[in-house]
């Protein structure tokens, strides 16, 4: 196993203004995913609560705060609720692809409607087209653009794209990187609930273990969404553990941020 491997430099970077967590400072601690070992060193990163963005593995490191905690659905296991199934009915039209991690055109439009809609003023709001491109091709791992359209039309033309998500495969999972969709479509309610649960199906059919969700903090309503997929596992100081969230999900249901 090569050195850059074995010995990955680390960085973290400078203090800033939590989104999250009104009056918190966020810092991150980071290094480059690269080389030919770049897949087995986000793996391993992955299993520890590292995130990936572009060529980069992170994690939070904040002075005085460790309210971010990686979670996980355990896919094998995974039953969905009853609200999950009217979901997942509702939906079992759409047609999944997974493609190879190229921007487009299209994909770029439905990215910038759902910003509009779900986060005017967050992180993302201002992200151009080069932005875009970016967050998707720059991967050196094993990385899909998997899209969801509804039926073709009658004359053959492609179904219009309705959801998308930015998923890495790991050797344990998959790793939902990003997901966006149509959140004013008359017809398909609870869109991001369906592109995880399709997730976790497709993971326990390709005998996967797990899909990872990012990070959840508890009371955030922005985060309530994640720990509907049950069972779910969150990352302590002793590793990875079962839990049972306390927010309720009815509460949970009025945030589907997916």
């Amino acid at each position: 196993m090569s050195a850059p491997f074995r010995f990955p430099r680390f960085f973290v970077t400078s203090p800033a203004p939590c989104p999250y967590l009104p009056g918190k400072t966020e810092r991150k601690v980071f290094t480059e995913l690269s080389g030919n070992n770049a897949g087995e060193l986000n793996d391993a990163l992955g299993r520890i609560g590292f995130r990936r963005s572009q060529s980069v593995a992170y994690r939070p490191s904040c002075a005085d705060c460790a309210a971010c905690v990686s979670v996980r659905v355990c896919a094998a296991e995974f039953r969905p609720s009853q609200s999950q199934r009217r979901t997942l009915r509702r939906n079992r039209d759409l047609v999944a692809t997974a493609c190879k991690p190229w921007a487009t055109e299209e994909q770029y439009a439905l990215l910038r409607s759902y910003l509009g809609s779900r986060h005017p003023d967050g992180g993302m709001a201002d992200m151009d087209e080069q932005d875009f491109a970016d967050m998707v091709e720059q991967t050196p791992v094993d990385s899909y653009m998997i899209e969801y359209r509804e039926p073709a039309a009658a004359d053959g033309r492609r179904g219009r794209l309705v959801g998308c998500c930015l998923t890495d495969r790991q050797g344990d999972g998959l790793s939902m990187i990003y997901s966006f969709f149509d959140a004013h479509h008359p017809l398909r309610e609870g869109l991001g609930t369906y592109i995880i649960a399709d997730h976790v199906l497709r993971a326990a059919q390709a005998g996967l273990p797990y899909v990872y969700l990012g990070y959840w903090i508890e009371g955030s309503a922005r985060m309530a969404y994640k720990t509907r997929f049950r069972p779910i596992e969150r990352l302590g100081p002793d590793g990875w553990s079962r839990f049972e969230p306390g927010m309720s999900d009815r509460m949970a249901a009025l945030f589907e941020m997916a």
